[in-house]
């Protein structure tokens, strides 16, 4: 096992190194708009994920996942080199779908905040369905318990009868 903060370090330089090589080395025209995210790599230092964006639509993202796809070894043969270690990683490419997600996110946010309108709404037009305050109060409580009582029973019972 690899320590965490070189394991940390490791993914970070291959980000680095996998992004300088795909803007100055790869002249496929396959390749669109492409930006390196981030890149993960298993603590035996053997397999490495890099995750992108592309801007553009599907074919654009399917392009450019074939022109990655076909500079694999170029890639994993400068990483390995750059890095130093006994066995070179092998790269795995994954489309990182963060603007889908934060599309999602939004639709859902603003559906939320349209719920939340249509309460405000409802509940400002609400009548109580009884009385404004259903419960009894204390005051009334003691009002009504002070008359219902009789006035012998607020002598102390018990003791002298004489």
């Amino acid at each position: 096992m690899s320590d965490p903060a070189k394991v940390r370090r490791h993914a970070e330089r291959i980000r680095e190194l996998v992004a300088s090589v795909v803007r100055s080395q790869i002249k496929d025209p396959r390749l669109g708009m492409i930006t390196i995210t981030d890149a993960r790599i298993t603590a035996d230092l053997r397999d490495a994920t890099v995750f992108y964006t592309v801007l553009g639509d599907a074919t654009a993202q399917a392009s450019t996942a074939a022109a990655l796809e076909s500079a694999k070894g170029l890639l994993r043969s400068t990483v390995g080199k750059a890095l130093g270690l006994r066995h070179s990683p092998t790269l795995t490419f994954v489309l990182d779908d963060v603007q889908d997600q934060v599309k999602h996110i939004d639709d859902l946010l603003t559906a939320a905040r349209n719920a939340d309108a249509e309460v405000q709404r409802l509940a400002a037009q609400a009548k109580y369905a009884g009385e404004a305050q259903p419960y009894r109060l204390d005051e009334e409580d003691d009002a009504e318990l002070d008359a219902e009582e009789p006035a012998d029973a607020a002598e102390p019972r018990g003791g002298d009868q004489r």
